[in-house]
């Protein structure tokens, strides 16, 4: 942190174990000069652990379009600001993301300062296939929003990741069997905290173990399995990218992002004459 420019630090914070910080971060804590929070009070116990004294500005959600034009004339000014959320990185399904689309328009220095994340440690604790993923933060809470945007996604074949309020969890587990039917699922529930824990199986199987209970509390993410249904939707996707002047290779790499297929599946379209072979 030489010199006298400004800069915002976007800084990750642990997800419950306060042991999960990085030596790094910590430093950059104490060497800023002023720290944005969604919640004053919680990174204020956070960074009284480590006996370190900042300003600290309050910045979630409802006051972020208010705060990124103070913030900017700070950095501007040669202040320089750490970015933290409640928990884990930011802008992860929090605010941030004004403020460093603001920074960089403004062409103020930028550095991220990795560490704890919600998604990943679930994510790579799961089982499931992680490349590729996909995270979707919170899933719609109205109950038809929620059945179009899951029929929407049904067919592709990463791995879905969510975050989810513990309230909403069993009805969120229920459309989604209604939808997708047995996928398999994992919900981590508490992680890195004292009653972490991670329950597999099926939707139904899973829904009905947490049913079982007086109610669910703490955080959660929640992944399911990718997969294609019925009638291999990615092919009708294929078709439609090349009628559009997509070539079979540019296919090929939208639909691994996309499904998860393989580029000989693309190609042997292309054989069948379901693509044409001249735009390889």
């Amino acid at each position: 942190m030489e010199g006298t420019t400004g800069a915002l630090y976007v800084v990750s914070t642990p997800i419950g174990n306060l042991e999960d910080i990085t030596l790094r971060a910590l430093r950059i804590l104490k060497e800023v000069d002023l720290v944005a929070c969604e919640d004053t009070r919680r990174s204020k116990r956070l960074l009284s652990h480590y006996g370190i004294s900042k300003p600290l500005i309050s910045y979630y959600s409802s006051k972020e379009a208010q705060r990124v034009p103070i913030l900017l004339d700070r950095l501007k000014k040669g202040e320089r600001v750490a970015l933290i959320t409640d928990a884990g990185t930011p802008l992860l399904s929090d605010p941030g993301w004004r403020l460093v689309k603001g920074v960089i328009e403004e062409c103020i220095p930028l550095v991220p300062v990795p560490g704890p994340s919600a998604l990943l440690a679930a994510l790579v604790v799961s089982g499931f296939p992680i490349c590729p993923f996909a995270f979707w933060g919170f899933p719609p809470r109205k109950r038809g929003e929620l059945v179009s945007f899951l029929k929407g996604i049904k067919g592709m074949g990463f791995t879905h990741v969510f975050y989810e309020s513990p309230k909403r969890l069993l009805g969120t587990l229920d459309v989604m069997e209604e939808v997708w039917g047995g996928k398999m699922v994992v919900v981590a529930r508490e992680i890195t905290k004292v009653h972490e824990e991670f329950l597999r199986g099926r939707l139904g199987e899973v829904r009905a173990s947490l049913e079982s209970r007086k109610g669910v509390k703490g955080e959660v993410v929640l992944l399911v399995e990718g997969g294609e249904e019925e009638g291999e939707p990615w092919k009708d996707k294929a078709w439609a990218l090349a009628e559009k002047g997509f070539s079979a290779k540019e296919v090929a790499k939208i639909l691994k992002v996309l499904y998860g297929i393989s580029k000989g599946e693309v190609y042997s379209l292309v054989e069948q004459g379901d693509l044409e072979s001249g735009k390889i």
